[in-house]
């Protein structure tokens, strides 16, 4: 074991901590959980710091791969008594739809990296995508982007 930390490692963890952290939380739904899955993640990449190329891959990878888990599948997300209507619409999404709208919309990522990212097939995520947006815009009220139908104008 080291008795100190790598400056770098320290200097990557204070930068991106916050980030990982709020992707996190969006993606478990429950800050100890997603507060826990952050620090797996910081854990391992800490015993790989020199081998990893991409950092930030290798950590999104790790909380995402988690929240895809069966583990993670079998735990209900917490909205009891929520009223905050964003984390009741991403309550309402499958833990994979969370973590495609999550990458998408958070992070920014194209489909083909998020594809990548949690290793299903471009048309998979594509699907998972467009479903979970159209989900999430229906529980905030603002409606399915699909419906397009012409309206009576007279």
């Amino acid at each position: 074991m080291r008795d100190t930390v790598d400056p770098e490692f320290a200097s990557y963890v204070d930068a991106r901590q916050g980030k990982w952290l709020r992707a996190a939380y969006l993606v478990y739904a429950d800050l100890d959980r997603a507060e826990e899955q952050l620090r797996h993640a910081f854990t391992r990449l800490a015993l790989r710091w020199g081998k990893v190329d991409d950092p930030d891959v290798f950590v999104q990878r790790i909380l995402y791969d988690s929240a895809l888990s069966r583990w993670s599948r079998a735990k209900p997300l917490p909205v009891e008594d929520d009223e905050h209507p964003v984390r009741v619409a991403l309550a309402g999404l499958s833990p994979v739809q969370r973590a495609v709208f999550v990458l998408l919309h958070l992070e920014e990522l194209t489909e083909f990296e998020v594809a990548d990212v949690l290793n299903l097939s471009h048309t998979t995520v594509h699907g998972h995508g467009l479903s979970a947006l159209n989900q999430f815009r229906a529980a905030l009220g603002a409606g399915d982007q699909r419906d397009t139908r012409r309206r009576d104008w007279r």
